[in-house]
């Protein structure tokens, strides 16, 4: 290479380097002056965060049920009053079912604990096994499955109290320790708040993304790029940097909310958690990329956003249902959601700790999906320029 061709070599880097950087000062400037960015990147991941820290739980403490007493005798009125002292139901007592019947009905009550008439005689024989009958409003599955597993609970716990109290013979000993890994207080919210970032970051990413970069192609300024040299890779790397920075200033308000609002234990290591999620902006700015140039239009694009980005990741993602549970063909489509190995990274770096193949893996997954949306949005950038 002759030393002129070297130098336009350098000559020609010097200006990539100008133009990258103005497209970037550019960008930035328009971030600051936009308030919606600001809006949706600052106020309303602490909006979300409250509302899922908050207003959403799956805890079933203090449920509301019925506790029909049809029994006569210390006995029965021993357990109604231990299902009074349960922190799991708010138990209202009376002398028999059909004074719950209306309430069920209405969803008054989600429960009626049933105390036979045959219990006192069950518990006074010696061997005698008794039973109660408990009513649940099955049109709420999850409550009902709660009600059921927690009147057992309380249940066998009154049998055990009662036979340690009348020293009862010939029964074993047996001593259960039970033991809960990384959420030992089951705490819904310490689930919730890891799942609910991952959702916060899928509207930074995707719904942010898509609107801004729409607005541009509305105002035609992403037409006056085409008489710039500016190429479609400067164009988008220069849209994508800002709004990633962005992201992870967002993230690094949501970890703070998530520790020392909500409580939220952190046992990972921060370099985990911007690997992570810096892994995870990738496919997200991608998709929203891939909309706002198919859509040209900020509501078409924000109606995408929602059913491409927030939906899939809010329903598919793990972070309120279990993937194991959904049918099969909906598990294998869970495999394609960049949420579904943020959801489960961000829930192991709070809770659990540092586990790095599960990272490794997980981050292997997301760079690939988002090479490939980028790539994707790079071409179809290109083609919208030509």
């Amino acid at each position: 290479m002759t030393a002129a061709a070297h130098e336009a070599v350098i000559a020609s880097r010097a200006d990539r380097l100008r133009r990258f950087g103005a497209l970037l000062r550019k960008e930035s400037r328009q971030i600051l002056r936009d308030r919606s960015s600001l809006l949706i990147a600052v106020v309303l991941p602490v909006l979300l965060l409250f509302l899922f820290g908050y207003a959403l739980s799956l805890d079933a403490d203090h449920t509301r049920v019925g506790v029909a007493v049809e029994s006569p005798g210390p006995a029965a009125r021993d357990l109604a009053a231990s299902f009074q002292a349960s922190r799991y139901f708010d138990a209202r007592i009376g002398t028999d079912r059909r004074e719950f019947a209306e309430d069920l009905v209405t969803n008054r009550v989600k429960g009626i604990i049933v105390i036979p008439d045959r219990f006192a005689a069950e518990a006074a024989r010696p061997g005698g096994t008794p039973q109660i009958q408990i009513l649940v409003d099955g049109t709420d599955p999850n409550t009902a499955n709660f009600v059921m597993a927690y009147a057992q609970g309380t249940l066998s716990g009154w049998r055990a109290q009662r036979a340690a109290g009348q020293g009862a013979d010939g029964l074993p000993a047996i001593d259960v320790e039970q033991r809960v890994w990384f959420n030992q207080e089951l705490v819904s919210r310490n689930t919730l708040v890891p799942g609910a970032i991952a959702i916060v970051m899928t509207m930074i990413g995707t719904l942010l993304t898509a609107l801004v970069v729409a607005r541009e192609w509305e105002r035609g300024t992403m037409e006056a790029m085409m008489a710039t040299p500016v190429t479609a890779a400067e164009l988008l790397a220069g849209k994508v940097l800002p709004y990633f920075l962005l992201g992870l200033a967002s993230l690094t308000l949501c970890a703070l909310v998530a520790v020392f609002l909500f409580g939220v234990p952190f046992r990972g290591s921060v370099v985990a958690l911007y690997l992570v999620s810096a892994a995870f902006l990738c496919p997200a700015l991608g998709l929203g990329l891939i909309i706002s140039s198919a859509t040209r239009n900020q509501f078409l694009a924000s109606q995408l956003a929602l059913v491409a980005g927030f939906l899939p990741a809010f329903l598919l993602s793990g972070f309120l249902f279990e993937i194991g549970s959904m049918p099969r063909p909906i598990q294998w489509v869970t495999y394609i959601l960049p949420a579904r190995y943020y959801v489960s990274a961000l829930q192991t770096v709070f809770l659990a700790g540092d586990v790095w193949p599960l990272y490794l893996r997980n981050m292997a997954v997301l760079l690939l999906e988002g090479a490939v949306l980028l790539a994707l949005a790079a071409r179809l950038t290109r083609k919208r320029l030509a």
